[in-house]
């Protein structure tokens, strides 16, 4: 009988790795289960002050539907995108604007991938999942120090592309947005392409925030936001893209189509409650009040006992739903907190000593939880 070989497929590799914040978080959960300890996990950007209550928002949904049981559109249902126009935007935009994607990450590989340009620059701190998308799609990157110095930069940006993050992941800092706003102006009228992923700026902000009103007209920069952070639906992967240049739209629709082929209905059905019935503007009021008061609350408490590493917020103000604590993962670790180092948060290699130091934590707990972990901390 002859011998059988077995060759396996040839594989195209990403050059990544898996994510070493949910590594975090497994070897948290092993701990917990050898040991019997709670371990507060820190390491994970979730709002976990409270769940947002669907009850009633859901009781309303008929599941039976043709537009619950067949194939969404591929741009996202016309309601919800005349939905997001009103509430985002005051309805001084268009549905034919917006486009819904699942989540805010594909949002930002769509974007990536539509975008010629010959390097993205990154904050010198970065969500690492912006160095792995960028690598598997080929993208080069490059970083820059702060916004004032980014300001300094616009006239060797032509052809590059920036990636702004307000609030910011990992430092949860936010910058002043009249500054703000005149440095995306600036960028905007040279020419260079502005991604602004700001998936935590309506946890924090409401239907009167007037920021994406005034950088609507600005067609060199793309919108990317999420539904996960500001109602609490990390689970059901939903967000969406504005962009005022068609041709960039229209790229963004043809990929979404062929990768997607449209955007689950249950989430875009949910969304669409939660943003205009009585009972879903209800439900979302209440998550935010529960959800900003204790983030308050966690800051404070950093602040007043010598935690928070107040040099990373010069030029900014720390508001969650991350903040940088001035201790090492190891030590807070040993108080059965889980947080991420800050170097994993960089590829300066000048800053990974002194980033190792601090540790990035997940300020989205309920505070007499996070006091509960915390105090012994205090009191060493």
């Amino acid at each position: 009988m002859p011998e059988r070989y077995h060759i396996g497929m040839k594989i195209k590799e990403s050059g990544v790795a898996l994510s070493h914040i949910v590594e975090i978080g497994e070897n948290l959960a092993a701990l917990s289960a050898r040991t019997g300890a709670e371990y507060l996990r820190l390491n994970r950007g979730i709002n976990s002050v409270v769940n947002i209550d669907l009850r009633e928002v859901i009781a309303g949904i008929d599941f039976n539907t043709a537009q619950m049981q067949t194939y969404p559109p591929g741009r996202g249902f016309a309601a919800l995108r005349d939905a997001i126009n009103a509430e985002y935007f005051g309805g001084e935009s268009s549905r034919d604007n917006l486009l819904i994607v699942p989540g805010a990450m594909n949002g930002l590989d769509l974007l990536a991938q539509s975008v010629d340009i010959e390097r993205l620059y990154l904050p010198v701190y970065y969500w690492g999942c912006y160095f792995k998308l960028l690598t598997i799609r080929g993208v080069q990157r490059a970083e820059y120090p702060s916004l004032d110095r980014l300001e300094s930069m616009i006239p060797r940006l032509t052809g590059c592309g920036v990636l702004i993050c307000d609030p910011g992941n990992p430092l949860g800092q936010k910058y002043d947005d009249a500054r703000l706003l005149a440095l995306l102006r600036k960028l905007d009228a040279a020419g260079v392409t502005v991604f602004f992923d700001s998936p935590y700026r309506r946890v924090f902000r409401d239907a009167t925030d007037t920021f994406y009103r005034e950088i609507r007209p600005l067609r060199n920069v793309a919108i990317v936001e999420s539904f996960s952070k500001s109602m609490g639906l990390s689970g059901q992967r939903i967000g969406f893209i504005h962009t005022t240049d068609p041709g960039l739209y229209a790229e963004l629709e043809k990929r979404t189509m062929y990768t997607n082929n449209g955007v689950n209905a249950f989430a875009q059905t949910l969304v669409l409650r939660l943003l205009t019935t009585p009972e879903g503007r209800r439900a979302v009021a209440d998550f935010k009040a529960a959800t900003v008061r204790d983030i308050g609350l966690n800051i404070a408490y950093l602040k007043e006992n010598g935690l928070l590493a107040t040099e990373f917020y010069r030029e900014s103000m720390p508001v969650g739903i991350f903040a940088i604590v001035d201790r090492s993962e190891k030590e807070l670790l040993e108080h059965r907190i889980g947080s991420v180092s800050l170097d994993f948060f960089t590829r300066d290699a000048a800053l990974a000593g002194y980033a190792s130091r601090f540790s990035r934590i997940c300020v989205s707990v309920p505070h007499t939880k996070f006091r509960e972990f915390f105090d012994p901390l205090v009191r060493r």
